[in-house]
């Protein structure tokens, strides 16, 4: 396994609280959630086993030491999932989630803590394992796929669609964006309902990305999935322009329009030009140290924009990314 590992020393942040914790799934698809001993922080809450990383250890061998002393488990082969910092009111807390995809032993409670498997999509708002307010960006990037569409506005639409069609229905493309900029309400539903009719019967998720006041009324007439909103838009809502059950994803370029993002509530981001761009060549890449870095503080999953192709996917997991955002390269 490939993982890019950090630096052995640990940043020296005063207060800051380093944690690796593991997804851990059963053959149902069901994920692995530990409820928090008393006498801890936060006790009886629900959480993602793991724990504090401590200097001199890298990441995967943190992960693999909680594993083992909590679980009983030796962690074979695990990627990146998704980092950030939260911030409670006694502690500021940075972690590091790992998918663990193969492991050695049976899973016990070796620290006599509460054991459940739960489905990822009902862990939100269940009243039974209330997950630590610190975990929930953990079970949006279980939810969404490593890979997002976004479709070419510059085709004509019988071609568009058959693009769509091929990402979807061939090589499997579970999330969509159909991007159509400037588009009023009328020509957005035209040709949402058209892209929904193909997403749907594949169980794939449509966003719609045109103005941003057309984008949420359209999706809530025709039941899409949710919207993606442009940087330009996301200081433009005083609150989330949705309910929960919709998805809202957004664009950014830099670190202010990152916070922008989670101020407003969205979902997840996107973030680029990483690389060159046919589409815009005049834009400077971030770049992937950039782009990790950027990443790094913020609680939503982030895709990777600019330049990418499927082939970029573990690279991008590598520097903190959900996965990768394409237009070409999902889409040829």
């Amino acid at each position: 396994m490939r993982v890019r590992q950090e630096i052995q020393a640990l940043p020296r942040t005063p207060g800051l609280i380093f944690v690796v914790a593991a997804v851990v799934t059963d053959a149902d698809g069901r994920v692995l959630i530990t409820r928090r001993l008393p006498g801890t922080h936060m006790a009886g809450m629900w959480e993602f086993p793991g724990g504090k990383r401590t200097e001199g250890e890298t990441r995967l061998t943190a992960l693999r030491r909680e594993l083992d002393e909590e679980l009983g488990v030796q962690v074979r082969d695990a990627r990146p999932l998704i980092a950030f910092t939260h911030e409670y009111p006694e502690r500021h807390v940075h972690l590091d989630v790992w998918r663990v995809t193969r492991f050695d032993g049976s899973i016990e409670n070796r620290e006599g803590q509460s054991l459940a498997w739960v489905e990822p999509g009902s862990l939100i708002g269940h009243a039974e394992f209330e997950l630590l307010p610190a975990d929930r960006p953990i079970v949006t990037a279980l939810i969404l796929p490593e890979q997002y569409l976004i479709t070419d506005a510059s085709l004509p639409d019988d071609e568009l669609i058959g693009r769509l069609t091929a990402a979807v229905v061939r090589d499997g493309v579970r999330l969509c964006q159909l991007r159509l900029p400037g588009a009023n309400a009328d020509r957005l539903r035209t040709l949402a309902l058209r892209a929904i009719d193909v997403c749907r019967p594949a169980g794939a998720g449509l966003l719609l990305n045109a103005e941003p006041e057309a984008a949420l009324s359209v999706c809530v007439e025709i039941g899409a999935d949710g919207v993606h909103l442009p940087a330009r838009a996301l200081k433009t809502f005083r609150k989330r322009p949705l309910p929960d059950r919709f998805l809202i994803g957004a664009s950014c370029h830099d670190a202010a329009e990152l916070d922008a993002a989670v101020r407003l509530g969205a979902d997840f981001a996107v973030l680029g030009p990483v690389a060159t761009t046919p589409g815009h060549p005049e834009a400077t890449p971030l770049g992937w140290d950039r782009f990790g870095e950027l990443c790094a503080p913020v609680p939503l999953p982030v895709y990777a924009l600019g330049g990418m192709t499927r082939e970029d996917t573990q690279v991008a997991f590598e520097h903190g990314a959900q996965g990768i955002a394409a237009i070409r390269g999902l889409s040829a």
